[in-house]
């Protein structure tokens, strides 16, 4: 069958993000020739989704969509199917099939564990002990997402000899970094390991590097140094590349895939909710656990 394969990254107001994921998308279609590779973006980019589908469309008699998403919230639920609904209409000859985004497993356990080592070795290899390591996600006003973020620090947690493994968001939700450093310090820890959650550089990125100035100048007494993020990892490579099989039959590993049918896309449009692009959020929150804290510094 002739397939084409859609690369969907997020997109981002910081060109060179967008410029990344363009990068990123190049070395792919080097490393699988035998694919015909599309790439598009959600939002803040000169190819969105619309345009995307149609020109993977284009004499193609099946297109796998492949979300270039770390967490599945509201973009990989309800947004591009959406979109995949709508391209289905205007080309009712091609085969549209949702791969699934890239999630929290041993492969992303694998990248964290790798940038930790860096980000020790930055601060001189101290003590597990008396270093913290917060894990720094984007953040979501969708609870499972979240819960990504909680299931892979509990990983890392049982993986090193850390006592100390936290999470943090940089917006939508909490707790945010500036408390869980303030907490961290205030447990004697003298160094703090920062692991963003991120596949590519991007506004929010740069955000990090901000704060984690600020919070060294408030904390001249711990050390304080942040990693990078995933993207031009090997392991993203073969995520991708194993979500496509999947996705056309070639890999039998068993995977729940996101549904473009899914009932929370479904409920959202019934109640006729639509995803804004603002990411700004007037909910108001309630936060109760959040100081909740077992010995390993997860939320109990």
């Amino acid at each position: 069958m002739n397939t084409s394969i859609l690369l969907v990254g997020h997109g981002s107001r910081h060109q060179p993000g967008n410029d990344e994921i363009m990068q990123f998308s190049a070395k792919w279609t080097e490393m699988n020739p035998q694919w015909r590779i599309e790439t598009c973006f959600i939002e803040f980019a000169d190819i969105l989704l619309d345009d995307g589908l149609d020109k993977a469309a284009q004499n193609a008699e099946r297109v796998v969509v492949v979300p270039l998403i770390l967490n599945a919230a509201g973009h990989v639920k309800m947004e591009i199917p959406h979109h995949i609904s709508k391209a289905r209409l205007r080309h009712t000859d091609v085969e549209f099939v949702y791969a699934a985004h890239l999630g929290a497993n041993d492969s992303i356990l694998s990248i964290l564990k790798r940038n930790l080592r860096k980000v020790l070795s930055q601060i001189d290899m101290p003590d597990p002990e008396t270093t913290g390591v917060i894990i720094l996600g984007r953040g979501s006003s969708d609870k499972i997402a979240n819960g990504e973020i909680s299931k892979i620090a509990r990983w890392l947690f049982d993986e090193t000899d850390h006592k100390h493994v936290d999470i943090a968001f940089t917006g939508i939700t909490y707790p945010r970094l500036e408390a869980v450093v303030q907490q961290q310090a205030t447990l004697g820890i003298t160094q703090i390991a920062i692991l963003p959650y991120y596949l590519f550089t991007g506004t929010l990125f740069e955000r990090i590097k901000r704060q984690v100035k600020r919070l060294q100048q408030q904390y001249p007494q711990i050390a304080i140094a942040h990693g990078q993020y995933f993207g031009f990892e090997p392991e993203i490579y073969a995520l991708l590349t194993q979500r496509v099989e999947q996705a056309i039959g070639q890999n039998s590993e068993n995977l729940m895939m996101e549904c473009d049918g899914c009932q929370y896309r479904q409920l959202a449009e019934e109640q006729g909710h639509t995803h804004s692009h603002t990411h700004e959020h007037n909910h108001a929150h309630k936060h109760e656990s959040d100081n909740k804290k077992n010995k390993s510094g997860l939320a109990a």
